[in-house]
């Protein structure tokens, strides 16, 4: 199969997998900002979704297009330094036109599935499984928000996280317009507007995960809470 065998098959896959990501990001970045004015309306969210089929079936749904991203990833690096044989170890300056993400996306991808798994520790470990574990409902199970001071109450993750973010930014303002342009959508025209809109686009979606952060960290300050 060409999207298997090709290199233009496997770049239409990183693609289609990204764009879900992106997809996902945006509905989780919507759901934690309601934490901020309504820690009520937050958890009625979470019971809502909670370990229903469709959650599970999400869940390992994007753990899948994850994991397919990132070996495809892989994949496509060693293939690119394969084509470029001894020159892949010259010393070269950078092009001037290449972006500094275009360059790094495998290092920014890696601390970006670290940065999830950290994050599934955090959260869905926390939710999720232990209500799918028999006898291992945790007490704060269902209370989102309760999860959302504890883990931001500890200024190390709030810098790791936000590290996370960081990597994360990158990685989706090329990956977001590198994927419309794999894609087809590659008019001179559209081109630059893609780029402008996934910097906007990127800038908003990480800017809610990180007010989010720095919000519930700030007010666990006023709280005396420590890590």
């Amino acid at each position: 199969m060409w999207l298997c065998n090709s290199s233009i098959g496997r770049k239409v896959i990183m693609s289609l997998t990204g764009v879900a990501l992106i997809l996902f990001l945006t509905f989780h970045a919507c759901m934690n900002v309601v934490a901020i004015f309504s820690e009520e309306g937050y958890n009625m969210i979470c019971e809502m979704l909670g370990a229903n089929w469709y959650a599970v079936a999400a869940t390992a749904g994007l753990a899948a297009l994850v994991a397919l991203h990132f070996i495809y990833a892989i994949i496509l690096t060693l293939q690119n330094k394969k084509a470029r044989g001894n020159s892949a170890y010259a010393v070269t300056d950078r092009p001037a036109k290449v972006e500094w993400a275009s360059q790094n996306m495998l290092v920014l991808g890696i601390i970006v599935v670290l940065g999830m798994l950290l994050h599934l520790y955090n959260f869905w470990y926390n939710m999720m499984l232990q209500e799918l574990l028999p006898n291992g409902a945790h007490l704060y199970a269902a209370d989102g928000v309760y999860w959302i001071k504890e883990t931001f109450s500890c200024p190390v993750y709030v810098v790791v996280y936000l590290v996370w973010l960081a990597a994360l930014w990158f990685h989706l303002t090329h990956g977001f317009w590198s994927a419309m342009h794999t894609l087809g959508w590659n008019g001179k025209i559209w081109f630059n507007r893609w780029k402008t809109i996934s910097y906007v686009y990127s800038t908003i979606i990480i800017a809610m995960f990180a007010l989010v952060a720095v919000w519930f960290y700030l007010g666990s300050l006023c709280c005396g809470a420590a890590c």
